[in-house]
């Protein structure tokens, strides 16, 4: 019997887990929140969905862990979100507690699954995510390059005036300030992205990218994005239980692209066993070195979130 488990039943955490039961992937999506009553409530109002979209997943909504046990695939969504003029960075602190406690949780009740994290600041709470639960670095990752590219293809598409569907575009790096967009790896209708789009163009689609959770935050005014971010997600569930895929992941490097012992954006093949290769693609030289600026970006908060929650660090 197939399961995933989706820790926290906001609304990127119960989106997640609708589009999952939809999708009729697996037996079970469970739901677990510190909010006594919210996940119970989501899950029997999904699973009286059933009916009506014609699938057979069961939802469990849970305040503990016990109904958790033997997942195959685990999405860590728990965390505060952001707030208007709050940076990534800030949610540092009292995310990092929120982390090191669930996980805790999923590596005693489901050790082989595979570890998704959504929760920011992104690298650093994936980085916390693998040393707190001891699993092989290969099994955490975090969710991020998916999303990021999502919304570089959809400001390409509106500057190009293209259908999305006639785009390709990928984003590496971190998830925030050092994000990398790589216009270099960009097709539109097969076209490099420098043929279609001038350099002024490219550079505000760019931006856009970049600044993109940030400008959903503040039209939101409260809360953020969960839309795309919960269709990412699945996208690396969907790769990890159904076929294998390669997309731009969160994972621990070991000397591709020149960096090494960080987790950070990179492409990679999603599959059974969670990161199964990083793939190292063409970059140009000043695309190359923003991927090396934001490895040594995320290398620099290391102390400071093992500050935060020593008891968490394990060997890993």
């Amino acid at each position: 019997m197939s399961k995933v488990t989706v820790v926290g039943a906001g609304r990127y955490g119960s989106t997640a887990a609708q589009r999952l039961a939809e999708l009729g992937l697996v037996d079970e999506v469970v739901i677990t929140d510190v909010v006594e009553g919210l996940p119970q409530g989501l899950a029997l109002d999904m699973n009286q969905s059933r009916y009506l979209e014609r699938h057979p997943t069961r939802v469990t909504g849970t305040n503990g862990y016990e109904e958790t046990e033997g997942s195959d695939v685990v999405l860590l969504t728990a965390g505060l979100p952001r707030k208007p003029g709050m940076s990534r960075m800030d949610l540092l602190e009292a995310n990092a507690r929120i982390v090191t406690a669930v996980t805790r949780r999923v590596a005693e009740t489901s050790p082989d699954a595979v570890l998704i994290v959504v929760t920011n600041p992104l690298d650093h709470m994936t980085t916390l995510a693998a040393e707190v639960s001891g699993f092989p670095r290969e099994r955490v990752m975090g969710q991020a390059g998916n999303l990021d590219s999502a919304r570089f293809a959809h400001f390409i598409a509106e500057a190009a005036g293209v259908d999305i569907l006639e785009v390709e575009a990928i984003t590496l790096g971190s998830h925030g300030e050092t994000m990398v967009p790589v216009p270099s790896l960009c097709r539109v209708r097969g076209r490099p992205l420098p043929q279609v789009l001038d350099a002024a163009t490219i550079a505000e689609v760019v931006r856009r990218t970049r600044e993109g959770g940030a400008e959903i935050v503040g039209l939101l005014k409260t809360g953020s994005a969960f839309y795309a971010p919960s269709s990412a997600a699945v996208k690396m569930i969907r790769a990890v239980l159904e076929r294998g895929q390669m997309m731009p992941v969160c994972a621990w490097t070991a000397g591709q692209y020149g960096v090494s012992g960080v987790y950070l954006g990179v492409p990679a093949w999603i599959g059974r066993g969670g990161v199964e290769e990083i793939l190292e693609l063409p970059l140009t030289a000043a695309e190359a070195a923003e991927l090396q600026a934001a490895a040594a970006s995320v290398r620099r908060f290391a102390d400071e979130l093992h500050s935060l929650a020593p008891e968490g660090a394990a060997a890993g």
